[in-house]
């Protein structure tokens, strides 16, 4: 591949990556209700992205936006774990959040939850669908291994941005860590949570 191609779907894939979506939001939620190591777990759930990889360039990505059911099944399942996790929060608003609670055991948690963020959103699915055709040759041959490249490409980038996300909001954490406001995290998880879900739920092919 031309490194002008790969600078190219780079600036894109920035620039998509920083504009908000359900997974930047879900990050950023991490972080702010409770610190960045928080965030950095979840940001390393960007790893599910592998699987939307491997679909577009197996071609399972069009068969998914070809087929209203099957996109909406994809769809509603996402945006039903989000507000299953939206209620886990305001269900728990009143128990304040210390950083004595993070173990290996949580941040474990918080990368499942952040790779199946990535899975059970089907706009990503499209995403890869309609932007690394784009940016392949298929002059040059191998267009699946062009394509590989260009999501792991993709991926990378995602890892360190979400990362700077975290490290930001959590300093911003800090600015308003002070325990009346902290104790409100989980309600401020809750609301967040369920805004993601109904941004998922309203969304089209």
């Amino acid at each position: 591949m031309e490194f002008s191609t790969l600078l190219t779907f780079l600036g894109a894939a920035i620039i998509l990556t920083v504009m908000p979506g359900p997974d930047n939001l879900f990050v950023l939620a991490q972080s702010i209700t409770q610190d960045k190591k928080a965030g950095i777990a979840t940001s390393l759930g960007c790893t599910g992205l592998l699987v939307h990889i491997g679909a577009a360039v197996l071609g399972i990505s069009a068969i998914i936006y070809q087929s209203t059911v099957i996109f909406s099944i994809v769809k509603f399942a996402g945006a039903a774990y989000l507000l299953y996790l939206a209620w886990q929060s305001l269900r728990a608003k009143d128990d304040p959040f210390t950083l004595k609670q993070q173990n290996i055991q949580v941040f474990g948690l918080l990368y499942r939850k952040g790779i199946l963020m990535n899975v059970i959103n089907p706009k990503v699915s499209l995403f890869f669908l309609a932007l690394l055709p784009q940016f392949v040759n298929p002059i040059h041959g191998y267009v699946a291994l062009q394509m590989l490249i260009l999501g792991m490409v993709f991926l990378v980038q995602a890892l360190i941005l979400f990362s700077l996300f975290s490290i930001f909001a959590g300093k911003v954490k800090k600015g308003i860590g002070k325990p009346a406001i902290a104790k409100r995290s989980n309600m401020v998880q809750g609301i967040l949570f369920t805004f993601i879900g109904i941004q998922i739920a309203l969304s089209k092919q």
